[in-house]
């Protein structure tokens, strides 16, 4: 094994070979679909009359489209019913995997590969989809692709991509009480900027994710591709293995030592090269929301909006456009901002750990009067382990809608959507003009458990307040 990033080990055991365009011929080990990339991949690989090459390498979900209430079939929505109906007759035709409603199994293509150890350290998966930087977590190379990408991992099982350089992201400390991994993140794209990672994979090291969960370290990655990073990934160790050990992917018996042996092989050396290294310190992070059109507009709950004089001059049209369309004032206090709608789910945060905490801020307590509060699952094994839980009787109890699983109001290719200039409070991934549904909807982003406080208290509130 030569020295080096575990980036690099994971890219040159791939390598099949370079390109005529200087690119290399990866391998991919792990081919996520869903419904909404898939169908254009299928039929061009029918149009040249070609095979999926591995199908046992390919593993199918739905997520994006699927209603989060009634999930009767047929949809309501007839375009969604359309893309179930090809998804599910192109699993079946090429043999492929596929965890459909009702499974027990079904959920956001980033929440059931991991929880069920498809995802394992020094693979390369690809997903067309962009947060798929997610099962880096694991130590992994995960890529988000497009549809002809898609067409290629089908029809060959490798992708023609150009090696990235490696940025090494350290957190060091002890996170306060109230500030997680979704603030961590928040932060450093903060911080780094939107484009601060075009070119670069990740590398998220230091103390501070050292001690998180795998949940946690998934929560970080997802967002990686946020800051510009083609992908993120943390280095395997004990945690890692914990989190896999016998789930129903993951090696058994006598495989078992000897993968942990190999997966612990491919962590970066001590000695390794990085072509850039970033230092923060967790006691500098606090709940963080955004508040404006990017992820990187981001400010800690104490913070005010950020007015025009403190932005670098090519930043400044970009300021202009956010003030404009969130329709809030440079200078104002984030907190205190009125919310419509609370939305705690998406492959970010609707893992179980990230239901528990919002649970803990919504026990004992009632949704404010006017605001609309609701909670998806990201599968529906964390909805079934939710459940015995007791904390969709919390929630319940508490004002909130418990759902069924799927991306909900994330890409809001589903019904459930902003209308007109609600502003939402969201535990998910991306404030763009008009994610969330609504051409004028707007978006906050922030931690479930901030998510939960701002459903308690109808505004923008400190999580720590509640806790």
């Amino acid at each position: 094994m030569s020295k080096g990033t575990l980036f690099d080990k994971v890219w040159d055991l791939h390598t099949v070979g370079t390109l005529p365009s200087g690119q290399t011929q990866l391998f991919i080990g792990l081919h996520l679909i869903h419904e909404v990339t898939s169908p254009q991949a299928f039929a061009m690989l029918r149009d040249r009359n070609l095979k999926v090459m591995f199908p046992d390498r390919t593993v199918a979900t739905v997520d994006h489209i699927v209603p989060t209430d009634s999930q009767a079939r047929p949809f309501i929505d007839s375009l969604a019913e359309e893309m179930m109906q090809e998804l599910e007759r192109n699993c079946k035709d090429n043999n492929i995997r596929f965890y459909n409603i009702g499974s027990g199994s079904q959920g956001i293509v980033h929440v059931i590969a991991p929880e069920q150890g498809l995802t394992q350290p020094g693979m390369t998966i690809a997903c067309g989809d962009s947060h798929t930087s997610t099962h880096g977590a694991f130590g992994a190379i995960a890529f988000g692709i497009g549809t002809s990408q898609v067409r290629d991992v089908l029809a060959s099982q490798t992708l023609a991509l150009a090696k990235l350089k490696v940025r090494k992201v350290e957190v060091n400390g002890t996170l306060k009480p109230g500030v997680y991994a979704k603030d961590v993140i928040l932060h450093i794209i903060r911080k780094l900027g939107v484009k601060g990672g075009v070119g670069y994979a990740y590398e998220y090291a230091g103390t501070t994710f050292e001690h998180m969960s795998m949940e946690e370290r998934m929560t970080v990655c997802n967002m990686a591709i946020e800051g510009g990073a083609r992908c993120g990934y943390v280095n395997p160790d004990a945690v890692t293995f914990e989190y896999l050990k016998g789930r129903d992917f993951a090696p058994t018996g006598a495989d078992w030592g000897k993968a942990v042996e190999w997966w612990t092989s491919l962590r970066s050396d001590a000695d390794a090269e990085y072509d850039d290294v970033v230092v923060f310190d967790a006691a500098d992070i606090e709940p963080t929301v955004t508040w404006g059109i990017t992820p990187g507009q981001g400010i800690g709950v104490s913070e005010a909006v950020p007015t025009a004089d403190s932005w670098a001059e090519e930043d400044r049209v970009l300021a202009q456009e956010a003030y404009s369309y969130m329709d809030l004032a440079p200078g104002a206090p984030i907190k205190g901002t009125k919310i419509d709608v609370c939305f705690i789910g998406s492959c970010t945060n609707g893992r179980i750990s990230d239901l528990r905490e919002a649970a803990k801020v919504a026990k004992g307590r009632h949704v404010a009067d006017g605001i609309k509060a609701f909670v998806v699952p990201g599968s529906e094994r964390v909805k079934q382990q939710a459940e015995s839980e007791g904390l969709d009787k919390i929630f319940e109890a508490a004002g909130f809608e418990w759902r069924n699983a799927g991306c909900s109001m994330c890409l809001a290719m589903n019904p459930d959507k902003l209308v007109g200039q609600q502003i939402s409070a969201s535990s998910s991934n991306r404030n763009f003009k008009g994610r969330q549904g609504s051409s004028s909807g707007r978006t906050l982003l922030m931690s479930p458990a901030m998510v939960a406080a701002a459903a308690i208290k109808g505004q923008v509130t400190d999580v720590r307040e509640l806790l």
